[in-house]
């Protein structure tokens, strides 16, 4: 039987007619984008058309794009360059706010800045993953230099008021970052609306190839290059220019400005299926994010009584692909910081699963993963010990309860 693929928010496959716009600089079109002769002038025609892609995905100028090897490099460098050219008070301590609920790509960093001896701030959330504008407020000081805040959030799908907090953080002249790693073709991304000073982007997450990415620099904003090397990037970005990705990169951001129209809302027409077929046939389940403020292909669930790695590996035998967070930490035992930080009960995170559709599910497929999920659950909660207890403790009580 065909296999169910639910992890966009991993990886999405390479779409194609991004594979087609790449195969001629695979082959013949192999010149160096900085080359002077007519090989290198073909590839900078064809990386500059990808700029202008990217830049209209995002309602950006070309010149304020710079290609990177990822959403991980983006965010690295937005950080991190940001800070090395901080300006503070004399004597001052430079200021970095994050949310807690950051990709490990941005909170790995900071955790790195602070070594470095950079205060950082970590701005907690509600339970449903949203941070509150005001306490962005209330945590800015005079050395804060950057504000960084993820646009939605890749393990439950919250939307995050990125354009509020932005105007908070600008009125005091502090530049404001925001990963759209998983917003960017899901959901209409505009950094004039928004207010952002930088914004970082994965061409992989859209259909495109993996390893290329962007980040977005407002122009006249202050940053380091991550990379020092050669004068690629207007020097913002040493190194010969992943020709063949970046133009993938463009064309899948063409695609996903043009079905903007169109896949969200059926994106979310099937989630919601998924959802309430899952919830209406399976008991003692958790949603896990914002109702209404969330992707709209994104759905978190969590399921009592059993680890969520069982659900998975079980779907797995099932034929279908899910995540138990993000991909980038599946590696790890410890229970996702995205949930700790909604204060989601430990036992409780463990048993949660994210669902995360694309633009070739199926509501056949939607329909065959909630009778996998109902049949896979009561399997793996039939050889729990906690959910034989739980059974045990609720017959006792309608024991009780018929006494009386």
């Amino acid at each position: 039987m065909e296999r169910i693929y639910l992890d966009h928010n991993a990886t999405t496959a390479l779409d194609p007619e991004v594979l087609e716009a790449m195969l001629p600089f695979l082959r013949s079109g192999f010149g160096n984008a900085s080359s002077a002769h007519a090989d290198g002038r073909q590839a900078r025609a064809a990386v500059d058309e990808a700029r202008s892609q990217v830049a209209e995905l995002i309602g950006a100028q070309p010149r304020e794009i710079v290609f990177t090897s990822g959403g991980t490099e983006a965010d690295n460098h937005a950080l991190r360059g940001v800070l090395e050219l901080a300006r503070v008070p004399e004597g001052g301590t430079p200021h970095l706010i994050v949310s807690a609920v950051e990709h490990p790509a941005v909170l790995a960093v900071a955790q790195h800045l602070e070594k470095q001896g950079v205060r950082v701030t970590y701005v907690a959330v509600d339970p449903q993953a949203r941070v509150d504008p005001d306490a962005v407020r209330a945590a800015l000081t005079d050395e804060t230099v950057l504000v960084s805040v993820m646009l939605a959030n890749n393990e439950v799908g919250t939307i995050q008021p990125v354009q509020e907090i932005a105007a908070i953080a600008r009125a005091r002249g502090i530049l404001v970052h925001t990963d759209a790693v998983q917003a960017a073709g899901r959901l209409p991304v505009d950094v004039q609306e928004l207010g952002v000073d930088l914004l970082s982007i994965s061409g992989h997450k859209i259909y495109g190839p993996k390893g290329i990415g962007a980040l977005y620099i407002r122009r006249g904003t202050r940053i380091a290059p991550l990379l020092h090397g050669g004068h690629q990037e207007r020097r913002r970005r040493g190194g010969t220019e992943n020709v063949p990705g970046i133009v993938g990169m463009g064309v899948a951001c063409r695609l996903a400005r043009e079905r903007l129209a169109t896949i969200p809302d059926r994106e979310r027409e099937l989630r919601d299926r998924l959802e309430a077929g899952i919830r209406q046939q399976v008991p003692h389940v958790r949603f896990n994010g914002h109702p209404t403020e969330r992707l709209p292909n994104t759905l978190n669930l969590g399921f009592n009584f059993v680890e969520g790695e069982a659900l998975l590996m079980n779907l797995d035998f099932e034929g279908i692909a899910i995540s138990t967070g993000s991909a980038c930490s599946s590696g790890d035992l410890e229970p996702s910081h995205v949930l700790m930080a909604m204060q989601i009960p430990v036992e409780e995170a463990h048993g949660s699963l994210r669902f995360s559709l694309g633009k070739e599910t199926t509501s056949e497929q939607i329909d065959r993963t909630i009778a996998a999920v109902v049949r896979v659950v009561e399997r793996v909660r039939a050889l729990s010990p906690m959910y034989a207890d739980f059974k045990r403790q609720q017959a006792a009580q309608e024991t009780q309860a018929h006494a009386r």
